[in-house]
């Protein structure tokens, strides 16, 4: 198996790791209770998805 002859420096090492940071999840606003929720997800706060109740929210 082979290995590195030699290390990479830091700089090439942070430039690959330029775009691994996370991202804030999209967001949108529900058409039933109007509170904020993940697109094509059923809200957690009232439970209902595409206009229709899917599970029970305590």
């Amino acid at each position: 198996m082979p290995n590195p002859k030699r290390r990479h420096s830091k700089a090439r090492k942070n430039k690959r790791r330029a775009h691994d940071h996370l991202f804030a999840p999209a967001m949108a606003k529900c058409p039933n209770c109007h509170e904020m929720k993940q697109p094509h997800r059923a809200c957690p706060h009232c439970g209902y998805y595409k206009g229709r109740p899917v599970h029970d929210v305590k």
